[in-house]
């Protein structure tokens, strides 16, 4: 996997014998952790924080269950979309456990896949997600450790987005595929739990980030209704940015008085958008 650049350098990486880890040709090397990611990260530089191991294990749990594999075909749907051929490498930034990731390179038996993500818990997890893919923690808003114009498709999942960097990772005619909630996203939820709105200003803050180095291409969304048990709902607002807002009892106690099985609202937008040249 040849996509990878030394993040004190910028000189691509490789693979070092026995798979141990990466090493540029100017002796910068990074071992891979016994979990078998990697961390690339310039010295004394720090992550922002990301994902705590609790929020991780719920994300596991919650994606395991299948819940969210409508969204996983929807992003598909939109990677593999265009008649310039099937993607070969994919970046998926903010890409948590690899969930994703691994649905859409189950797609494409010939392409391999980054998981970057700032969470070492979720880098753990990513790293036995797919065996096509890699999981690396970085800061996603830093320069990335990946090549000019390495990749053909970035992903971008409920996850920020670095429109400078994503544009200089990826090839002239390569695309970006964004999903984000929609207005309704979870709208059973809001309510009796106490969760963050969806901004209305998101879509608008989206292009005000991406159309200076990329051009919007299609939009389309997803809508579906799912029912939930408590369980799967304390997951699934566990492993979000609401589990940063709600104190654990209060969340327990407010999914207690919900019914046994809540019909909750998925919406999803799916964009993309091509880098041009």
């Amino acid at each position: 996997m040849r996509l990878l650049a030394c993040p004190v350098c910028g000189a691509p990486l490789a693979a070092e014998p026995g798979d141990a880890g990466l090493r540029c040709p100017a002796g910068h090397a990074f071992d891979r952790a016994r979990q078998g990611h990697v961390t690339l990260l310039p010295p004394g530089h720090a992550p922002p924080s990301g994902d705590s191991a609790a929020m991780v294990a719920d994300r596991v749990a919650f994606l395991a269950a299948g819940h969210y594999a409508g969204v996983t075909r929807a992003l598909g749907d939109a990677v593999v979309a265009g008649d310039d051929g099937p993607p070969g490498a994919l970046l998926d930034l903010g890409g948590g456990t690899g969930q994703h990731l691994a649905g859409v390179l189950d797609r494409l038996p010939d392409a391999v896949g980054v998981v970057l993500d700032s969470s070492r818990y979720a880098a753990r997890r990513a790293a036995g997600a797919h065996p096509r893919a890699l999981a690396v923690v970085a800061d996603a808003w830093a320069r990335l450790p990946v090549r000019d114009a390495a990749v053909d498709r970035v992903l971008v999942v409920f996850a920020p987005r670095n429109g400078p960097e994503i544009a200089r990772v990826l090839r002239p005619g390569g695309r970006l595929v964004v999903v984000t909630p929609a207005a309704d996203h979870l709208a059973e939820l809001v309510g009796p739990l106490g969760l963050l709105r969806v901004d209305p200003e998101k879509a608008r803050r989206l292009a005000a980030t991406l159309e200076p180095h990329l051009r919007p291409d299609v939009a389309s969304g997803r809508r579906e209704r799912l029912g939930l048990h408590r369980t799967a709902v304390t997951t699934l607002i566990g492993m979000g940015p609401h589990a940063r807002h709600l104190a654990p009892g209060e969340l327990a106690a407010a999914v207690a008085r919900l019914p046994e099985r809540t019909a909750v609202t998925v919406s999803v937008d799916v964009s993309t958008w091509t880098r041009a040249g």
